[in-house]
């Protein structure tokens, strides 16, 4: 299954994201996932994973066990790098052996202190607060992006997590429409008005963190997980599925894109297999008063700022 994006490619609606994959696994775990079925892959600079991502992608093109265009790759431009869009795009691109993006989305909506091109690692100031830098406007990065599709190095692009004003902002300035929104949300974080309105202009919501980021956001953030909800535990039991699959299958009845991330062979394979059934209206508004308005990946814990304030 794939949803049509306004720039009129094909994205399929489920991905594998690589966020926190190690480096000596990614080859593995895409060369597993590419024979299970996934043809969606969710990079960013950020992850600093891009290398290993590109040597397992010309891997398997070199075996021929898939072509480049049947895959749909994204990337990301991370936030020290809005002045250097181009370059930035360049060395993802460098690193990843490809020749084009499928997806190149501007990571989050902040410019920040330049470290160099490559370097992702969070500008912090001495104050220990994120560095940000008030002279480029996410216009000027936004039409620094679309060169990119003039330029035949993106083939769409897009932003990420921007909220209802900030996309209407970008809508307003933009040449070439954003293509996707990708955001947080989960049964537990529905975003249901950000939601609709990117649906209602025509931009397609990506669902990064899509099953709530289970235990490793609980790690990292001490969110709580949907996954552990009794609720969810019971329709899992109802359609004889996990309870990932539910959550999957209910962002995919959203007309989401879902791109769960797992670095466990048994889950990309469990994580994948969404297609068989189908949530009815009435298990579907159970989840929908599910929603606690609870992010799970909150980055002001490395910022020293919240920038969702």
């Amino acid at each position: 299954m794939a949803i049509t994006l306004n720039s009129g490619f094909n994205m399929p609606i489920i991905g594998l994201g690589v966020w926190r994959m190690d480096d000596k696994d990614i080859k593995s775990l895409l060369i597993n996932a590419i024979n299970i079925g996934y043809r969606h892959f969710d990079c960013a600079a950020d992850y600093q994973n891009e290398a290993e991502v590109g040597d397992a992608l010309a891997d398997a093109f070199k075996t021929e066990l898939v072509k480049r265009k049947d895959l749909f790759i994204t990337t990301k431009l991370w936030n020290s790098d809005h002045g250097h869009v181009l370059e930035a795009c360049k060395d993802s691109l460098k690193k990843l052996q490809l020749d084009y993006l499928d997806l190149y989305l501007v990571h989050f909506p902040i410019a920040t202190k330049h470290t160099g091109v490559g370097t992702t690692a969070s500008a912090l100031g001495e104050d220990g607060v994120l560095d940000i830098d008030t002279t480029i406007s996410l216009e000027s990065t936004w039409h620094a992006m679309e060169e990119l599709v003039s330029l035949g190095l993106v083939r769409s692009i897009g932003i990420s997590n921007y909220d209802i004003f900030l996309t209407r902002d970008c809508l307003a300035y933009a040449k070439v429409k954003p293509a996707v929104n990708q955001i947080e949300t989960h049964p537990y974080f529905q975003r249901d008005s950000l939601v609709k309105f990117c649906q209602k202009h025509g931009i397609c919501v990506t669902a990064h963190t899509p099953l709530g980021g289970a235990v490793s956001n609980t790690e990292w953030f001490g969110s709580v997980s949907c996954l552990d909800d009794p609720v969810l535990k019971g329709l899992a039991d109802k359609y004889k599925k996990t309870v990932a699959q539910i959550v999957l299958r209910w962002g995919i009845q959203r007309s989401t894109v879902v791109i769960p991330k797992s670095s466990k062979l048994e889950r990309l394979a469990e994580n994948f297999k969404v297609f068989d059934f189908e949530l009815t209206k009435e298990d579907i508004d159970v989840i929908k008063s599910m929603d606690r308005n609870h992010r799970t990946n909150q980055p002001a814990k490395f910022w020293g700022i919240d920038l969702y304030a």
